[in-house]
């Protein structure tokens, strides 16, 4: 593949910075080789001859440091295996990594070992092995002890506030390689900023890709295609019948409703009808024939189709679900779960087959991917917002989900689509399930999950698909939203938009105090790592697992857009080797890249499966041509297309009456924390069992005023709008 410049020049700056660490002592300028000094420019002007140009401010202090300069970090990815060094239970007795390197348990994992050579530092790993909030909590009184340090954005902004965190913003001229990447991305700038009187950054943010789709529905398209595809109509030898139906009608029963989707070649854009005049609510008419046999069931959801597109779909009908040009509803997706469970004869073989399901149905972390699709099937705002759960409504007021009567009204529809035996029974008992078991045993249909790590059931090297089975990612659903739009616009929009996480990594005030050589290499490491050389080595590791070209250029193929280096033939064999393929697991434990900072999805990507870059490219494309809306990382004109920042510039005081509110802070009753408690969650599967939320009026009345909701939203509103006031101040 092609050797770009601009990637040879990455490498080149890299050589030269290795080289200038190579042979210097004393103190380090690890900014020397990318510009001439300021004083030397009159000198140089003066050989030429020409008259030197007037005097120019002087250039901000460069962050020098003392070779060999320690730095402890108390920074990982949530876990012992996910850490700066090599776990034990990874590293067993030693281990061979793909750059010929064999390293031992406590060993910096080769990404550190490469940063403390290119900036000439030296790493102490002070890391626990805690989430972010967890491991922040374990330090936060023994700061002293460690220079940097995991945490949640929100706690190491309130103390940042407090003076416990260094405020990055104030070394800003002296990071250009952070400067430029805030100065590009205005709205990471305000979802970073701690205090909008002094423009206070107090963490780096990280982001697990960023302006790009983050989860999607995943089907077992197989399964479509033998239920829908074909002429005439469906038969069976055997199938059990449906449930009696519970779950009522979402979309009209009357009418028509156009909807822009993508043609079935992605060559553009066109209109698809809807007719319910002509076919009525597949529901509705499911409805009132009660509980009936799959085959029954098959051939109405058939006739259906045809009638209500016009015969759009022909006799590929599965693609109303799964084709490039789908255009799916949650009536439509509740009509073909009822004949998935009630053929599970014909489909797997087996008296019985999983709807809807969670990754793991013990951990609240993943069946809060459940509520998350919730929004997107019923057109609810704030159930995957970036910030708790908080969104802006097209009036610009800050709304939260968690207050409003909708919500509710959204998991009641849901917790009838459990009720009739729709969503999986592990995820009904909360039993120790997980997705890998009904893919593996073929007995689960579709989750809402990521898109990489779940498919790569589909590698044939997992033996888990036989010919022509297909797990993969589907367009997302036509919904209707409230953007504004008289009466609610029916589109796909997805509020699954990859922005700056919640998690981020700070310095330690206590622990840099007095000592400039510390805070100088902690700054530097966090601009370094927003460089372009930094960004790759913080995605893909070092060089040494990346595919070289002869002259050592990198060999490159084009994401997004952009000419992105290829892994390494002995990296993508290790990746499967010794991580079954999942990316994350090995670039986290193995690696010991992505465990901050701004993360390509490039090396990602070339690890997904085949089946899993068909799916997730159909979904690109509809995103690329406007047929999927999404939130915008900017400040738009209809503030409902605004994403929320991730942390909001909140005082100390008022972080201290927010901390009051214990239902809803993070750890609370709304939690989306592995062993932790999601009020949501429970509703799907019980429905209204909370004492004192009998309804959805009553659970939005409770949560605004017996739990503090209408306190809490007034004091993100008033952070919001002093936030507003720096961004205009600043533009």
């Amino acid at each position: 593949m092609k050797n770009t410049k601009k990637l040879f020049a990455l490498l080149l700056t890299v050589a030269m910075l290795a080289t200038l660490l190579a042979g210097c002592g004393g103190k380090i300028d690890v900014d020397q080789y990318s510009a001439p000094k300021a004083e030397e420019a009159p000198a140089a002007a003066a050989e030429s001859g020409e008259a030197a140009a007037p005097a120019e401010a002087a250039a901000p202090a460069e962050l020098s440091y003392a070779e060999g300069t320690i730095l402890r970090m108390a920074t990982g990815y949530n876990s012992t295996k996910t850490g700066l060094s090599l776990d034990a239970e990874v590293a067993g007795e030693g281990i061979t990594l793909a750059d010929g390197i064999t390293y031992h348990a406590g060993d910096l994992k080769p990404t550190w070992v490469e940063v403390e050579k290119l900036l000439g530092i030296k790493i102490e790993d002070k890391y626990q092995g805690n989430s972010s909030s967890a491991e922040f909590d374990y330090w936060k009184e023994r700061m002293g002890d460690i220079d940097m340090v995991s945490g949640t954005a929100s706690k190491l902004t309130e103390y940042g506030e407090q003076g416990v965190v260094v405020n990055i913003a104030e070394y800003l001229d002296q990071m250009p390689n952070f400067k430029a990447y805030l100065e590009a991305n205005p709205i990471v700038r305000l979802s970073i900023t701690g205090n909008t009187d002094t423009g206070a950054i107090y963490f780096s943010p990280y982001f697990d890709g960023v302006n790009d789709i983050e989860r999607m529905p995943l089907m077992r398209v197989d399964m479509v295609q033998t239920l829908l595809d074909g002429e005439g109509e469906f038969e069976a030898d055997k199938c059990n019948k449906t449930a009696e139906p519970v779950y009522e009608p979402f979309m009209p029963s009357s009418g028509k409703i156009d909807i822009e989707t993508v043609k079935l070649d992605g060559s553009g854009v066109e209109t698809v009808t809807k007719d319910y005049d002509a076919a009525g609510n597949i529901i509705e008419k499911m409805n009132a024939a009660g509980s009936i046999d799959g085959v029954e069931a098959v051939n109405m959801l058939r006739t259906y189709i045809d009638e209500a597109y016009n015969g759009y779909y022909g006799t590929e009908r599965s693609n109303l679900f799964i084709g490039q040009n789908a255009a799916w509803d949650v009536d439509e997706l509740v009509a073909l779960l009822r004949c998935v469970v009630a053929n599970p004869q014909t489909l797997n073989g087996t008296d019985s087959i999983q709807g809807i399901f969670s990754r793991e149905e013990n951990n609240t972390a993943r069946r809060s991917d459940v509520v998350r699709f919730v929004g997107h099937l019923f057109g609810v705002r704030g159930l995957e917002s970036r910030q708790d759960y908080l969104y802006f409504d097209v009036d610009g007021t800050l709304k939260d989900a968690r207050q409003n009567v909708e919500t509710y009204q959204a998991l009641e529809r849901m917790n009838a689509i459990a009720k009739e035996g729709l969503i999986s029974e592990n995820f009904m008992n909360n039993a120790d399930g997980k997705t890998k078991q009904y893919l593996e045993t073929d007995s689960g249909f579709m989750h809402y999950d990521y898109n990489s790590t779940q498919t790569l059931y589909n590698d044939p090297s997992q033996g888990v698909f036989d010919e022509g089975e297909k797990y993969m990612a589907v367009m997302v659903p036509v919904s209707r939203w409230m953007d504004g739009t008289e009466g609610g616009n029916y589109m796909r929009f997805t509020e699954s938009w990859r922005s700056v996480k919640t998690d981020g990594w700070g310095i330690s005030s206590a622990g840099v105090a007095g000592n400039a050589d510390k805070l100088n290499a902690a700054l530097k490491l966090i601009d370094f790592a927003y460089s372009p050389e930094g960004m790759i080595l913080m995605s893909y590791g070092p060089d040494a697992f990346i595919k070289t070209n002869p002259d050592g250029s990198y060999v490159t193929f084009v994401f997004n857009g952009q000419d992105m280096p290829e892994i390494a033939d002995a990296t993508r064999a290790e990746l499967w080797e010794k991580a079954s393929g999942n990316y994350t697991n090995y670039a986290r434990q193995f690696l010991g890249s992505t465990l901050s900072f701004a993360k390509s999805q490039a090396f990602e990507f070339q690890c997904t499966s085949d089946v899993g870059r068909e799916g997730a490219g159909k979904i690109s494309v509809a995103i690329a041509l406007g047929t999927i809306k999404h939130p915008e990382l900017a400040v738009t004109s209809n503030p409902w297309y605004m994403s929320i920042p991730t942390v909001l510039p909140n005082t100390k005081a008022e972080n201290d009456m927010l901390n009051t509110y214990t239902q809803l802070t993070a750890n609370g009753r709304f939690s989306a924390s592995k062993d932790k408690e999601n009020l949501f969650v429970n509703q799907i599967v019980a429905g209204y069992a909370e004492e004192g939320m009998g309804s959805a009026e009553a659970s939005a009345e409770t949560v605004s005023n017996e739990w503090g909701g209408r306190q809490y939203l007034a004091l993100k509103t008033d952070a919001w709008n002093r936030l507003q006031s720096f961004y205009n101040a600043m533009n």
